[in-house]
């Protein structure tokens, strides 16, 4: 248990400042022969801050529950 609310505390500190994962898409615009011609496009899958906060504050709960048992 320990282990899980370290982990909820490292990715609720992570998501609160990210506040999303980015990625890079690349398509094609169009391709004639031998030439091709391609875009990048820059999208983002944000996430909101309260499930980073809930993050944190699951974990937190974790290691303050284990360390009251122990």
């Amino acid at each position: 248990m320990r282990i899980l609310g370290i982990v909820l505390v490292a990715l609720g500190i992570i998501a609160l400042i990210y506040g999303g994962i980015g990625y890079n898409h690349q398509k094609t615009l169009f391709e004639v022969g031998g030439l091709k011609a391609t875009a990048t496009e820059h999208r983002s899958i944000p996430f909101p801050p309260v499930v980073g906060a809930l993050s944190l504050i699951g974990g937190v709960a974790l290691l303050v529950i284990r360390k009251r048992r122990a």
